[in-house]
């Protein structure tokens, strides 16, 4: 569907805006090397016009015209070779700069080009990593990645190609203007009615290349976004037999990709052969009038008439010079449009990376933190800088003063409420007592409100209303990454990293031992099957450990928890994938897992929560049971139903 045009104008506007900041965001790193850079194709555009400059000299040199009848004599060699030879040697030395010039500024943005890219890369992902979870809950992971990719290509193509292109086309034009005008005023009026001429058809054909180049770059990305998309669940397409649905999906948005590319494309290539003709048909223009004012002595108005009075009239000399400035001028034009394209992708892709790093990092106003301390037998707290298997919160005052908080798990909603969006709450007044060493359960339909309720703890999200306090702490005064440490988690969704399963395991806690890390294998009862791998702790897992069973990734998850350590558990339908009998071999680890430990267990599976110190039953965001195991089977409400699966029929 096409753009309105005033929304193609604001694009367009805001894809310009972004050219300074890119441009500032390469002077920050390589200021120096680029003012360089730029110096040297200032000598490289000088050179570019020797033939111009040096041209005229040479065919007046050899030449000696009549002002009479015209006639042109060529000179005796001797009376003009020692005057060549200064020529040549000063046209030489020209050509001999822009040669130097140019080989050292390629050589110096081989190393600018790759280095830049190394930056924007880096912060784009640390970017990237401030990011809240929210931002990757409404943006395609596909999308993401065609920014790291195509986005960074294109403005690779820009800083090491079209940006010096451009610079030094810009250059040469305007050299070349001021030649023109040094020769003759009239005949650059003439060359000034064609350039406006090859103007009108670069706006009226590049502008459009330029539009569809950008909606290439946007079209991109949605291909990218859905393929990404299909390959995680290529497991559902087969089993509901949805690949002809798929590929039709895919044909639709890869048709638009391919209708932008298309069009993109045939602009930009009839661009050049349009401007080729046109210029050659300025040349033949130029030629004609420039020998009528040559035959008719018309009056000539230029800039050389300050320094040389054979000037006065256009000289043969200088319509040459000019047939060659008007090739050049057009060439050069042309190539500039050639190169709009390639920077209407370059600030679409900036665009699209600069809007990612503009976006609003995970707010943390945290100021408590958590240490590691010791703990005196009259309950004395002293911080350690050594790992004592103790932990503190470290809670500084207005008044300057600390204060020492024994870390002992003790969780508290109060009053709760939150929804994703302000105006469509999800929780509602949610309360919630979990004291140190305890199990809660979380059970309740899907979409009942059971892991958001998790993901509030960790403050993935911020809630609307209420408090939540830990160890008598408001969590917001808390700095989330020391607030996570404290948590441990598995989740229903395993994530694996490409690394060995040692490496995945001493995830939890990079600096756990060999030791510590096999030790917590055998709490989750994954010691077994990982020494049956081809090389055990060292097999190498890939594709989010995609050589493995959905248990045995499980079990590797729960692993990674019990290496962390962490006071407090949260356990997402932590053995959703595992079978009965790996459940009952993995039980007595998860219960070694939980001891001691607050934990949060959410689970469909209401056998595993059984045991629980309370059972919590939400219905729509609302907690509209607690209790005992027993308490809520005497109760013959909503957990005796999901529990007996005495559902009544409607």
């Amino acid at each position: 569907m096409p753009q309105p045009r005033g929304i193609r104008k604001r694009l367009d506007k805001e894809s310009l805006k972004v050219l300074p900041r890119l441009l500032k965001y390469l002077f920050k790193y390589y200021r120096w090397p680029m003012i360089l850079v730029f110096f040297l194709l200032t000598l490289v555009a000088l050179s570019t016009i020797a033939g111009s400059i040096f041209l005229p000299m040479i065919i007046d040199t050899i030449t000696t015209s009549d002002p009479l009848t015209k006639e042109i004599t060529i000179n005796a060699w001797d009376d003009v070779k020692g005057q060549l030879l200064y020529i040549g040697i000063a046209m030489g030395s020209f050509y001999l700069v822009g040669i130097i010039s140019s080989l050292i500024y390629t050589q110096i943005m081989a190393v600018v080009g790759q280095g830049f890219l190394d930056h924007l890369r880096k912060d784009l992902f640390d970017k990237m990593e401030s990011l809240p979870i929210s931002y990757f809950d409404r943006t395609p992971h596909g999308d993401i990645m065609s920014r790291y990719t195509n986005d960074v290509d294109a403005i690779r193509q820009f800083v090491t190609q079209t940006l010096l292109q451009a610079y030094q086309s810009l250059l040469t034009i305007l050299f070349v203007t001021c030649m023109m005008l040094y020769y003759s005023v009239w005949l650059a009026l003439i060359a000034a009615v064609g350039i406006f001429g090859a103007l009108f058809i670069i706006k009226h054909v590049g502008g459009n290349s330029a539009k569809y180049f950008m909606k290439q770059q946007v079209s991109t990305g949605k291909v990218e976004g859905y393929i990404e998309e299909m390959m995680n669940g290529q497991k559902v397409i087969k089993v509901f037999n949805h690949e002809e649905e798929a590929k039709n999906q895919f044909n639709a948005i890869n048709e638009d990709l391919n209708n932008d590319a298309y069009k993109a494309n045939f602009y930009g290539n009839i661009l050049m052969p349009i401007l080729n003709n046109f210029g050659n048909l300025l040349y033949i223009l130029i030629a004609i009038v420039g020998i009528i004012f040559y035959v008719f002595d018309v009056w000539n108005l230029c800039i050389g008439r300050l320094f040389d009075d054979t000037y006065n009239i256009v000289a043969i000399g200088a319509v040459v010079a000019f047939l060659g400035m008007t090739k050049q001028f057009i060439q050069t034009v042309a190539n500039v449009s050639q190169q709009m394209s390639m920077i209407a992708m370059a600030m679409a892709g900036a665009n699209r990376i600069f809007n990612l790093m503009d976006q609003d990092k995970e707010v943390d106003n945290g100021y408590v933190t958590l240490v590691n301390c010791n703990i005196s037998e009259d309950g004395t707290i002293t911080e350690s800088n050594e790992r004592t298997g103790h932990w503190a919160w470290k809670h500084p005052h207005q008044d300057g003063t600390l204060t020492y908080t024994e870390l002992k798990g003790d969780i508290l909603l109060d009053h709760v409420d939150f929804g994703y969006y302000p105006d469509k709450l999800v929780l509602h007044d949610i309360d919630i007592y979990a004291h140190p060493g305890q199990q809660i359960a979380l059970v309740g339909a899907t979409g009942a409100g059971k892991t958001t309720i998790t993901n509030l703890i960790n403050r993935f999200y911020d809630i609307q209303d209420g408090k939540v306090r830990y160890d008598g702490i408001n969590i917001n005064k808390i700095k989330k990454n020391d607030l996570r440490r404290s948590l441990g988690i598995v989740l229903q969704e395993t994530s694996l990293f490409t690394a060995t399963v040692m490496e995945n395991i001493r995830y939890g806690r990079l600096d756990a031992t060999d030791e510590e890390v096999i030790e917590a294998a055998k709490i989750a009862n994954a010691y077994d099957f990982i020494t049956r791998l081809p090389d055990g702790f060292n097999t190498m897992l890939t594709h989010n450990g995609s050589n493995l069973s959905q248990g045995q990734r499980q079990l590797i998850a729960i692993a990674r928890a019990a290496c962390a350590d962490a006071p407090v558990m949260i356990l997402d339908e932590a053995t959703s994938s595992i079978d009965t009998r790996t459940e009952a071999l993995v039980q007595s680890g998860m219960d070694k897992l939980m001891h001691g430990r607050t934990t949060f267990v959410i689970a469909h599976r209401l056998s595993t929560v059984r045991n629980s110190d309370c059972i919590m039953v939400l219905d729509q965001g609302r907690i509209i049971e607690r209790g005992t195991h027993d308490d809520l089977l005497a109760k013959k409400g909503t957990y005796y139903q999901l529990y007996t699966g005495a559902f009544e029929l409607e």
